[in-house]
């Protein structure tokens, strides 16, 4: 999925091989195979281009962490307790893009 959002444009597997190969030996069924899982998975769209096809993500890197962040705190079990500890662990430019995604977006209940 990172390969394909830094992109930024619809990618044939030949294409996201190609890239990987630049990093490491890997076989043209394997990155197929993970494509079409995707795929499969509704993350990825893919239109026919000839005998091949062109994949694109569905879902911007951001929204898909959003959506893992939200899964992790619902596995939680306490989720008061699971904020509080992530809290605790932000570092300064971390807490300044909380303070500035509250401003755009405030918390039910505590809009100014």
């Amino acid at each position: 999925m990172d390969r394909l959002w830094s992109y930024h444009r619809p990618s044939s597997v030949r294409h996201v091989l190609e890239d990987l190969r630049r990093d490491r030996e890997i076989a043209y069924t394997t990155v197929m195979t993970v494509m079409d899982k995707l795929y499969k998975k509704g993350l990825l769209r893919r239109q026919p281009q000839g005998k091949a096809y062109i994949y694109e993500p569905l879902i911007t890197k951001e929204a898909y962490t959003a959506q893992q962040m939200r899964e992790s705190l619902a596995r939680s079990g306490n989720q008061a307790a699971t904020l509080a500890h992530f809290l605790e662990r932000l570092n300064p430019e971390e807490s300044k893009a909380l303070a500035a995604a509250l401003q755009v977006f405030p918390l039910p209940g505590r809009e100014s």
